[in-house]
């Protein structure tokens, strides 16, 4: 159950390095500025003075973009505080049954579960594959309509049992009319790991990964 955090810790001193070199760098050009205008001041001509309007506007263009790159900081804080926040709650699913939207669950113990949903009733085929696309399963199964639980015990069609892994369920349904319809899946499972590595944190059931933002449910086992 490992967690890691390398790609949110790297992004963050990208962005803090990069606010820092520009903050450096517009004050380096200010006092540059300065410097040039007050040489400018002492050196210009009594009958022929230099127009003070345009030395006003560039004052004002970089005070803006002094505003602006301090602007930048504080958004950057807030994004990284607002990082910290997720990763906190996302540790706080370790242990809990979470569901999502999705159709590869893992067969642990001789028992894998779907959560089949169908706008009608009907008579469905349902393929179970293993991680590598072989077809380990293909049985018919009667739906009817609304959420319902198609538990897999492991026996392929061979008769065999299949080992612990994660399995994909596709459904091919039809309804009492024999028109085609489509069967919505969710899947469940124990968070074990959770990884930081992208922009959304992944809960990890096993192999399976889910976004923290397609979490339908959780549930904590008492």
């Amino acid at each position: 159950m490992a967690i890691s955090n390398t790609s949110s810790s790297t992004s963050t001193s990208t962005a803090s390095t990069s606010t820092v070199s520009g903050g450096a760098a517009i004050a380096q050009n200010f006092d540059q500025f300065l410097t040039l205008l007050t040489t400018q001041l002492k050196n210009q001509s009594p009958l022929d003075p230099l127009d003070t309007n345009q030395f006003t506007q560039q004052l004002v263009q970089f005070a803006g973009v002094e505003q602006q790159l301090r602007t930048n900081e504080t958004l950057t804080s807030l994004l990284s505080l607002n990082a910290a926040g997720t990763a906190t709650n996302a540790v706080g699913f370790m242990g809990t049954t979470i569901s999502t939207d999705g159709a590869t669950t893992r067969l642990e113990k001789d028992k894998a579960e779907w959560q089949i949903n169908a706008p009608r009733g009907g008579l469905a085929t349902i393929t179970i594959k293993d991680s590598k696309g072989s077809v380990v399963q293909t049985l018919t199964k009667t739906l009817t309509a609304g959420d319902q639980i198609y538990s897999w015990d492991g026996t392929t069609s061979t008769a065999q049992k299949a080992p612990d892994g994660e399995y994909t369920i596709t459904i091919d349904a039809k309804d009492t009319t024999g028109a085609a319809m489509t069967a919505t899946t969710k899947i469940s499972g124990v968070v074990d790991g959770v990884d930081f590595t992208g922009s959304i944190p992944m809960l990890k059931i096993g192999a399976i990964s889910v976004p923290l933002d397609k979490v339908k449910s959780v549930v904590r086992a008492p």
